[in-house]
């Protein structure tokens, strides 16, 4: 994830004041447990990349002796696995 626990906290809190602001949310009950769900969401989505990375790197341990070897280039390998499971999975990066 490229943004700090803090960004994200801070963006959490700031698109709730602004929702609340707008009339497009109204929060009855504790604020800070509206910013928590929202921090743990937007935190949950900006890690879907390094999960994907993380899976990425795990399916081409099998492609390991290749790449050792120089058959593979690893880089290239990496992005185009990635790019299939994205398609594949409609996932937004």
């Amino acid at each position: 994830m490229r943004l700090s626990k803090e960004r994200v906290r801070h963006i959490a809190e700031s698109l709730t004041g602004q929702l609340q602001e707008s009339g497009h949310l109204e929060v009855v009950g504790d604020r800070k447990a509206v910013i928590e769900v929202l921090d743990q969401a937007i935190t949950h989505e900006l890690s879907a990349e390094d999960r994907l990375n993380a899976e990425v790197r795990q399916l081409l341990k099998a492609y390991e002796q290749q790449i050792d070897q120089g058959q593979v280039d690893y880089h290239k390998m990496f992005q185009m696995v990635k790019q299939k499971l994205v398609r594949e999975r409609g996932i937004i990066l």
